[in-house]
């Protein structure tokens, strides 16, 4: 052990400078690494982060470590832990789809510019959203940041590329008060009906709706909590997640009919014949106790929409978000307030409630002009 001017002993590896700094030391493969600082608690966390970085790869020196090799101890030692298993598979995804063959084997250091330019003028060319390009955008500028933080790169590039414009969104698909009734009377052989008459009572999303138990629910105080979301990964099949974001775990209240129709569900989940029922079972499942998949739902909707179509019924691409839309759409014709809508549908944020209301309010000015007509 060596020992500094007080005879204190230090740890292995560090020593006690003329200048007043301790310098903390190790071999690597043959290669010296050194930290200082005049605290010797701070070299000591410096050495240890140091010798675990090293370890696993984390600290590779720039011009031997790929853009591959670096995303892949960025996002499991980095990202894993703190996103959700959605969030990270998603993640994972969109590199291997996206990234990982085509800029993942350049050396992360070499990577400039340019080369993100040229890669987000493909995804334009390819009639990628402008949102799915901004989300692979985010992905890469956490994962350079991390590594312009741990020295390995001099300068994150993303941020000096600009996200060009890409496909422009869809137009959102809204039922009318009619279109609403239709549909539903052409769901009404579906083994999805009740569920698509959920969505278009609450606003739920998709997984939401499929997450949906039967503790969530609250006959007494008429109140759905929305506390999780059903999510699919290959490893791990299908399991319960947190929402999609903070401000989407929520409570919804009942209106009568969804009250009647819940209580009705519920009292024939309890029938002797279904299998698999208990008080933590799904609201919506097989009658073999199996989770309704996101296939399914689109199946179903697909099926119903050419029912439709064959008898000459002309409706867009109905989506399960359709039914969202169209929920948010009759809360807002009937006059519910946007701060209000917006913890309904557990937005992050009043700006995607208020957007809803620029596509819907156009509609309905002309109805609310003529409420000025008696004042003239």
């Amino acid at each position: 052990m060596a020992k500094n001017m007080k005879t204190k002993e230090l740890p292995k590896g560090i020593v006690l400078r003329s200048d007043g700094f301790y310098m903390g030391s190790f071999y690597y493969h043959g290669e010296r690494n050194c930290v200082y600082d005049k605290d010797l608690k701070i070299v000591v966390q410096k050495l240890e982060d140091l010798r675990y970085e090293m370890k696993h790869g984390m600290h590779a020196k720039a011009q031997n470590l790929s853009l591959n090799s670096w995303y892949d101890t960025w996002i499991e030692d980095y990202k894993k832990n703190m996103l959700k298993v959605g969030t990270y598979t998603i993640y994972k995804n969109q590199y291997n789809y996206y990234i990982r063959k085509k800029l993942g084997k350049k050396m992360i250091a070499d990577i400039r510019a340019e080369h993100i330019n040229k890669l987000y003028n493909e995804f334009v060319a390819k009639n990628f959203a402008t949102g799915s390009i901004k989300l692979i955008s985010a992905m890469l500028n956490g994962c350079f940041k991390q590594a312009e933080m741990n020295g390995i790169i001099s300068k994150n590039p993303i941020p000096l590329v600009s996200i060009p414009k890409g496909k422009s969104k869809k137009e959102r698909i809204v039922f009318t008060v009619e279109q609403q009734e239709l549909f539903l009377k052409y769901a009404e052989t579906s083994y999805l009906h009740d569920f698509f008459l959920l969505a278009l009572m609450t606003g739920m999303r998709n997984g939401e709706l499929r997450g949906l138990q039967w503790n969530d629910i609250d006959f007494k105080k008429r109140m759905i909590h929305i506390n999780h979301t059903l999510v699919y990964t290959e490893d791990k099949g299908h399991f319960l997640d947190d929402p999609k974001t903070r401000t989407s775990k929520r409570d919804i209240p009942m209106i009568d009919r969804c009250y009647d129709l819940l209580r009705q569900l519920y009292a024939n989940s309890k029938d002797e014949n279904v299998i698999n029922f208990n008080q933590n079972g799904f609201v919506f499942d097989l009658h073999d106790g199996s989770n309704i998949t996101r296939d399914r739902v689109t199946l179903e909707l697909n099926k119903i929409t050419l029912d439709m179509k064959n008898d000459g019924i002309e409706v867009g691409h109905i989506t399960c978000h359709c039914f969202r839309h169209t929920f948010a759409t009759r809360a807002i014709e009937q006059g519910i307030p946007p701060q209000v809508l917006k913890t309904i549908l557990g937005h992050s944020s009043l700006a995607m409630t208020m957007d809803l209301y620029s596509h819907v309010l156009p509609n309905t000015k002309l109805e609310e002009m003529k409420k000025l007509a008696n004042l003239f």
